[in-house]
């Protein structure tokens, strides 16, 4: 079985790979679930299947899938004629399990997973093998197709509600990722769960959009049946194809892609060690940790997340206005509770910024939302017969003109939600008024938020010797052109200089003159994805400000679990420079 993504070599680094995609869902206002949804998304992945993409060979696809709800009906039916006994709906977990092709190998994950079942306390069902037909895939993916079978997880004596069993479900999965990668399986790398959980379950490959329904034969029967779909097409440019980076996610699926990744990443794991959850059993949060790993996509980072903070308490929605913040610093007509939503999350985690349409989903709401620049089109209809549909672009569904209800699209920074237990859509301005109300988070801003200006006045800062400062410039490797372009201007107004917004100059690791460090740092920024902006939207989009300080537990809500977490300042003079070195002491 041949490994699907390359390893570094030269200067190909897969940490840098990006892709753009088409993403959607199909779902029943009222929660009814039928197989019509199912054929119906599938029909729209079909429609997007232009948004997709192939290599040399047309039947080698980047990636398609689907996430739907546990469609109990049909399993019950499955598992029947294998002898295993499913118990209510919602009592059961059930994942897709890709295994490495070699027998030996399989049984070796297989056996792993089992254990760890039982050491959880919970109750292995039993596998059921998932049919596929693979005639029409091409050779690349065909030398990288893996295994499938689905896991059954019943529960165990001390659950008492689904939310719980989903928690373990969550840490059964982490604790078989991280065993398997210790087991010296050779083929560790394509052992993976695409999801493992009671309310839903992913069928996704290394296909086209329209081989999907064709090579996973279950899309195809009548007793399979969802209250919604949600589905995506993968274009991975310049990115290599990969069974297990196809989406939708275990909670997510994303056209566009993350820019900030390597910061974000850095800070969830500076921050996994103080993770606290009175939600988890004692000892759990340690078994998730490292919540993400080095070799994902950004998709599969932040839905790394998003699951935590889900798991952890939080909504959906309330954990992508954490991670995908609007525009809201210098937003006049934004309430106040808003804004002081925005302010505190920001001391607790940072945002996760890029062009971005994401569609995410727990199995019991589903909803969409767009990154503050808006730069990836979603647009949605409502129908008569209680239909909702969101996609990357118009026209993924023949729907009659006098069907359509209502019919829109998404605004930067916004967001909407379907609660199927509500029967309704939840609009932006409710939603988040909602979360935004639930906590207050202004009287915590105000109790445990420190500025600048109310700290102590510093002592005196020690000037300069202007007579020697321009030699020991040069003497610690600054060159005439930083002091004339960048530094000077810096020093005269106050201000980034034109000459650091970018620069020609070759690398400094290939250079063979000595460099000063900061030109082994470069700052990464899609500029073919993201365009220039005039000057009042970067202002409306960039916050000028830091928060800085402790931030300790991501979990909980309260101030009281990440204390002293927040420094605000604007970017640093002389002066306040020294007031934090003040502070620090």
């Amino acid at each position: 079985m041949q490994s699907d993504v390359p390893h570094p070599q030269g200067l190909y680094d897969p940490r840098y790979e990006h892709d753009a995609c088409g993403v959607g869902f199909l779902v029943h206002l009222k929660g009814k679930r039928s197989h019509q949804i199912v054929r119906d998304g599938l029909a729209a992945l079909n429609n997007l299947n232009h948004r997709g993409a192939s290599g040399a060979e047309v039947n080698t696809g980047d990636g398609a899938g689907v996430l739907i709800q546990v469609p109990h009906e049909f399993l019950l039916e499955q598992c029947a004629r294998l002898d295993i006994a499913l118990p209510g709906r919602g009592e059961y977990g059930v994942g897709t399990l890709f295994l490495p092709r070699d027998p030996s190998q399989a049984a070796i994950a297989k056996r792993l997973f089992e254990r760890i079942v039982a050491e959880e306390g919970q109750r292995f069902l039993g596998w059921r093998p998932v049919p596929v037909d693979n005639r029409m895939l091409g050779a690349s993916a065909l030398s990288a197709e893996p295994r499938m079978e689905q896991a059954f997880v019943g529960w165990g004596p001390k659950i008492q509600d689904p939310d719980a069993f989903e928690r373990k479900l969550y840490v059964i999965r982490k604790r078989h990722e991280f065993a398997v990668e210790s087991s010296g399986i050779p083929d560790a790398e394509h052992v993976y769960f695409p999801s493992l959980s009671c309310y839903t379950l992913v069928y996704k490959g290394m296909l086209t959009a329209e081989q999907l329904a064709l090579y996973f034969p279950d899309l195809r029967d009548e007793a399979l049946q969802s209250a919604f779909c949600m589905f995506h097409s993968r274009f991975s440019t310049n990115t290599f194809p990969n069974w297990r980076l196809a989406h939708p996610y275990r909670m997510i699926a994303h056209n566009g892609e993350i820019n900030t990744l390597r910061g974000n990443i850095n800070w969830m794991r500076a921050r996994e060690v103080l993770l606290e959850s009175t939600l988890f059993e004692p000892g759990d949060l340690e078994k998730l940790i490292p919540i993400t790993r080095e070799g994902l996509s950004d998709t599969a980072t932040l839905d790394n997340v998003v699951e935590l903070l889900v798991k952890a308490g939080r909504s959906p929605a309330h954990a992508m206005m954490m991670l995908i913040p609007e525009a809201w610093e210098k937003h006049q007509t934004m309430s106040q509770e808003k804004k002081d939503f925005y302010a505190y999350h920001a001391c607790l985690i940072e945002p996760w910024d890029g062009p971005a349409s994401i569609a995410f989903t727990d199995g019991k709401t589903i909803g969409a939302t767009l990154d503050r620049n808006g730069l990836r089109p979603s647009r949605y209809w409502v129908t008569k017969d209680d239909r909702v549909i969101m996609a990357s672009e118009v026209g993924v569904l023949d729907i009659a003109p006098e069907n359509v209800a209502h019919k829109g699209r998404l605004e930067p920074g916004r967001m909407f939600l379907v609660d199927m237990e509500q029967g309704r859509i939840v609009g932006d301005e409710e939603l988040k008024h909602t979360l935004a109300t639930a906590q207050p988070y202004g009287e915590w801003l105000a109790k445990y938020r420190v500025r600048l200006e109310d700290l102590p006045e510093a002592p005196e800062v020690p000037a300069p010797d202007p007579e020697t400062l321009l030699r020991r410039q040069q003497a610690f490797g600054y060159t005439l052109e930083d002091q004339k372009y960048i530094l000077g201007p810096m020093a005269r107004d106050g201000m980034w200089a034109l000459g650091s917004m970018g620069t020609d100059t070759p690398l400094a690791i290939l250079s063979d003159q000595p460099q000063i460090l900061y030109n082994y740092f470069k700052q990464l920024f899609a500029q073919v994805t993201n365009p220039p902006l005039d000057c009042i939207r970067e202002e409306l989009i960039t916050s000028l400000r830091s928060n800085l300080g402790r931030r300790d537990n991501l979990l909980e809500p309260e101030p009281e679990a990440a204390q002293r977490i927040v420094l605000e300042t604007p970017i640093l003079t002389n002066e306040e420079l020294a007031k934090l070195k003040q502070l620090d002491g």
